[in-house]
């Protein structure tokens, strides 16, 4: 499958079950705005039938490599990001990963438990990339759990494999030249923002400045009844260019590791 068909696909989910996101969009774009995505993110653990490496590989397929190593170290996570060669507007894909034995055996024993109810003909499928929860049946006690230890190991449990975020590269935006004016713009709007660490994270000394919207709420069905908790957000990224004059490309782990507060219970 070509790129642009997997990221169409991905962006069906997303911005149907995040209204926002497609609010946003539709925002910059009836201003008459081309909107670019800088990357588009996904979580996942290192167990070795979901980890980083399974989930690249529909994007390695399309021809995408391999370009950025991250290590988080209080989130416990391990990051690699991706880019497809000769296509700048081709959105970078950062695959985050939770370092399962670094928790508790209670978390690793219930993120473990739910893969093993996976079909293993979709643990080697394409679509798991966009297949989202994996359980038929989530538990909000066990959700509230995980909560405790792990923002990102609750999220994973509730939400499954999908796109966490996309991002619109600021780069690309004529009438915003900063991002401080993007948020700007967008809290006029009535988007609250991500204020972990600042509104922005990162300075043009680091090449790169990320915001981001708070995650939407949404509906999610559990055993005990729906609940309402964080689902997926709307990010924003502005790159600097390095001293041979090429645009920056890469991350921040400093900066990432705030923006993975989007999501958080607030």
């Amino acid at each position: 499958m070509k790129a642009s068909e997997i990221f169409s696909k991905l962006w069906d989910q997303y911005s149907r079950e995040n209204p926002s996101a497609e609010r946003i969009f539709n925002l910059f774009q009836n201003s008459g705005e081309k909107v670019v995505n800088d990357h588009v993110a996904f979580r996942t653990c290192n167990d070795p039938r979901v980890n980083i490496d399974v989930l690249a590989r529909p994007f390695l397929e399309a021809g995408y490599v391999p370009a950025g190593e991250y290590y988080f170290e209080v989130k416990k996570l391990r990051a690699r990001h991706f880019e497809l060669p000769g296509d700048p507007e081709s959105p970078r894909v950062f695959i985050s990963e939770l370092i399962l034995e670094e928790f508790s055996q209670g978390l690793q024993d219930t993120l473990r438990k739910q893969l093993d109810e996976v079909p293993e003909e979709l643990l080697f499928s394409p679509d798991l990339i966009h297949h989202g929860s994996l359980s038929s049946s989530l538990s909000y006690g066990v959700y509230e759990s995980l909560r405790e230890e792990s923002e990102y190991a609750a999220w994973l449990y509730a939400f499954g494999f999908r796109a966490n975020h996309f991002t619109v590269s600021v780069n690309y935006l004529t009438a915003f030249d900063k991002l401080e004016a993007v948020n700007a713009f967008l809290k006029e709007k009535g988007y609250p923002l991500n204020n972990s660490g600042g509104e922005i994270k990162g300075t043009p000394e680091q090449l790169l400045e990320q915001s981001s919207t708070l995650a939407d709420r949404v509906e999610v069905s559990f055993s005990e009844g729906v609940k309402i908790i964080p689902g997926c957000y709307y990010e924003f990224a502005l790159r600097y260019p390095q001293k041979d004059g090429q645009i920056f490309s890469g991350f921040i782990a400093g900066s990432a590791d705030k923006i993975f507060e989007s999501t958080d219970y607030r």
